[in-house]
């Protein structure tokens, strides 16, 4: 069963999502039938790429805040994702247009590494301070989780996946995706937000049980007429 998962790398929710839905999925006892699909999504498609600019001083201008209160709700935010397991070094953050890096995202799930693609841009925005539009950081990340480099740096010196990244931003208006992260489970059921991992389970159970009702899995008749499911359960 598919689960998608629209998100944007400079949300700090998404990387704490991510970590709640990943312990919701420890314990679901089916977890090796589900499949997670990351999506992208800009949460400002127009956004600058200003490596000087503090993350507190850009918050202040889009919201209209002051930089001390975006300080405090940066704050706020790192010290939700400390429950987690996560370090937030938010002062280190820097301002960075995504469209890049979620093409970077498009190409590693072609060769299986979604999820790791985007733990390594969660990291290195949130944790290590880097710059995720740079296209030397990317190729070192996809270095990191064994990308092919060469095939990536060709990706990034052009325009590939980039229709790819427009065509999940539309889909995310097409499920009612307004904020992320944002869960997708069989195309049936949403759940929006970084909520509790008991959210995530009891939805995980609910999709599940329905998917798995409406694709049963095939039996192997045997000669002396018992049956074997292909998983090897027998009667």
């Amino acid at each position: 069963m598919k689960v998608e998962i629209w998100s944007d790398v400079m949300c700090p929710f998404c990387y704490i999502g991510k970590r709640k839905f990943e312990k919701a999925l420890e314990q679901f006892p089916q977890k090796e039938k589900i499949q997670v699909e990351w999506k992208s999504f800009q949460l400002n498609p127009a956004m600058k790429t200003e490596p000087g600019r503090t993350i507190n001083d850009y918050l202040a201008e889009v919201k209209g805040w002051t930089p001390e209160y975006a300080a405090q709700m940066n704050d706020h935010v790192t010290s939700i994702a400390a429950e987690v397991g996560l370090e937030y070094n938010m002062d280190k953050a820097v301002v960075a247009n995504s469209f890049d890096a979620h093409r970077f995202v498009q190409y590693a799930k072609t060769q299986g590494k979604g999820d790791e693609a985007e733990e390594q841009l969660f990291k290195a925005y949130f944790t290590d301070g880097k710059n995720t539009a740079d296209k030397e950081t990317l190729l070192d990340l996809g270095s990191a989780i064994g990308l092919d480099v060469a095939e990536l740096k060709s990706v990034l010196e052009t325009t590939r996946f980039s229709e790819q990244v427009r065509h999940d931003i539309y889909e995310a208006q097409q499920v009612g995706a307004r904020g992320v992260p944002f869960f997708v489970l069989d195309r049936k059921y949403a759940v929006s937000g970084a909520q509790q991992p008991e959210t995530f389970l009891g939805a995980l159970e609910k999709s599940f049980s329905e998917w798995e009702k409406a694709n049963p899995e095939p039996l192997i008749s045997l000669a002396d007429g018992a049956n074997c499911t292909v998983d090897g359960q027998c009667d």
